[in-house]
């Protein structure tokens, strides 16, 4: 049975993976298409979309409701 993460460590996580994570698939992504012969614009397009959307599928529990005030924090300390 898996642990659920806090909020305060999902967004610590989030964040890593936006700063740090995100660009490394770039480049990589990058990397990847390039080793190809260059494709028609509309064909290159759609890879990057599509890997656009397939490095956030493994990641989207961690940021749902990151945005979002914490859920357990009392509303009054602010």
């Amino acid at each position: 049975m898996a642990r659920k993460l806090s909020h305060k460590t999902r967004r610590r996580l989030s964040l890593l993976i936006l700063l740090v994570g995100l660009p490394a698939y770039i480049v990589v992504a990058i990397t990847l298409v390039g080793l190809i012969d260059r494709p028609s614009i509309l064909v290159e397009l759609a890879i990057y979309v599509g890997l656009g959307i397939l490095w956030a599928l493994p990641f989207r529990r961690i940021f749902l409701g990151v945005g979002k005030p914490d859920p357990e924090e009392d509303p009054g300390e602010h």
